[in-house]
């Protein structure tokens, strides 16, 4: 109970800090900026000077025009082996910009052109006024990956290689209340199937665990979600300004189709603070912390908090995906962020990160398990802010290198 105030009390702290720059009356949080991207650089202005393609003339923007940003690329995909990936980003508004926050939709499905695929599409839609923000997270993934058991029971280099097919369908819809602060109703959905251990041990001697790592089996999680959330953040493609908090308690009735009673609670806070007032310059820290747990013993394996499963899958930089497990989990990263070239077309990023999770040989708070790591950043598209992000990270065991669109938070 103590460790649970202990983390307790500082959330409320930072999720009040956030919260206290609301309005008091029912009116969004303006931003206090205008950017010039006029004075900005990307590789959209550079294709065009290649092709010698003009943009008309005289035409004003009617703050509802979309931005799309592109990006293929192979890489090497957790279990081995390569896969081709594309992933594409819109930024869109659906109301006027003074009083609409941008919309952004991120398509990125890869293949092997074999038996591994993945079809996600992530969702974070303003209506008009921001009266209403929808939440959205689809998944259709043939998905190998490795894990590491519970908590740190295993080293760096004792896993086995699971493989199973995953269905997520997220749907959360939220209204305003006053200023920042939105507060909704959503459905979860987690369905795998034909979970199976590709090494000789099995899942279930593996990790110890009764609860949805019989071989061949299935698990299903089903369920409703109160979510809350204050966001001040007018882009969330690339924070330039505002504060982000959510706050999610999701049940998993077996009446739903769950194949257990379980419950979570996630918590989220994200600071940003400039260092200069010019908006068309990055020079930022930006911060964030989680805390994820669940309340029942028979939540399945594949569903108890872990490493880059959090609702972005934006967590763990410098360590392998899924490293950490566990019933309970908190994680805290920090990052600077700075333009390299005036007109910010290349910038960079350093980062660090900690992850403490509950397991058999530790406890929460009483293990720490850290990375680090830099990355540089090539600005696609201007309008949105969405960059190109290139990050090598490393931790105890392990270095890998990371390629996506937009921030990591």
């Amino acid at each position: 109970m103590s460790k649970c105030l202990f983390l307790f009390l500082p959330f409320t702290f930072l999720f009040s800090t956030v919260c206290s720059a609301q309005s008091l009356v029912n009116e969004i949080e303006k931003t206090s900026f205008e950017s010039d991207t006029s004075r900005q650089r990307d590789l959209i202005d550079i294709g065009r000077e290649i092709l010698d393609i003009r943009p008309p003339e005289g035409q004003k923007s009617t703050g509802k025009k979309m931005y799309f940003s592109f990006l293929p690329f192979s890489t090497s995909v957790p279990g081995g082996g390569t896969a081709l990936i594309t992933s594409t980003t819109a930024g869109f508004y659906l109301g006027d910009r003074s009083d609409t926050y941008l919309s952004q939709v991120t398509f990125t499905p890869y293949t092997n052109f074999g038996k591994r695929f993945g079809f996600p599409i992530r969702s974070y839609v303003w209506l008009k006024e921001n009266k209403w923000v929808i939440d959205g997270d689809i998944r259709w993934l043939k998905y190998p990956h490795e894990t590491w058991g519970l908590g740190t029971e295993h080293g760096s280099d004792e896993n086995i290689n699971l493989d199973y097919t995953y269905v997520r369908f997220y749907q959360h819809v939220l209204k305003r209340i006053r200023g920042g602060f939105f507060m909704g109703m959503g459905y979860d959905l987690d369905y795998r199937v034909n979970i199976r251990s590709k090494s000789d041990q099995s899942l279930a001697d593996f990790t110890d665990y009764s609860w949805g790592t019989s071989e061949a089996g299935s698990s299903v999680s089903s369920g409703l979600s109160l979510n809350l959330i204050f966001d001040t953040r007018s882009n969330s493609i690339n924070t330039l300004d505002g504060n982000y908090a959510n706050l999610q308690f999701r049940v998993n009735p077996t009446f739903m189709g769950s194949s257990d009673n379980w419950s979570s609670l996630y918590m989220e806070v994200r600071k940003y603070y400039r260092l200069t007032d010019d908006f068309n310059k990055q020079n930022m820290l930006a911060f964030r912390n989680f805390f994820w747990t669940v309340f029942n013993s028979k939540t399945p394996y594949l569903d108890l908090p872990n490493l880059s499963w959090d609702p972005y899958n934006s967590s763990g930089r410098g360590l392998p995906l899924s490293r950490y497990r566990g019933k309970s989990l908190y994680y805290l990263e920090g990052e600077y962020r700075r333009d390299i070239t005036t007109n910010g077309l290349l910038g960079f990023v350093v980062f660090a990160n900690a992850t403490t999770v509950s397991g058999p040989k530790s406890t929460l708070f009483g293990n720490w398990n850290l990375a680090t790591g830099a990355g540089a950043r090539i600005k696609f598209n201007k309008a949105s802010g969405t960059n190109i992000a290139i990050d090598y990270g490393f931790s105890k065991g392990y270095r890998g290198l990371s390629l996506g669109l937009g921030e990591v938070f």
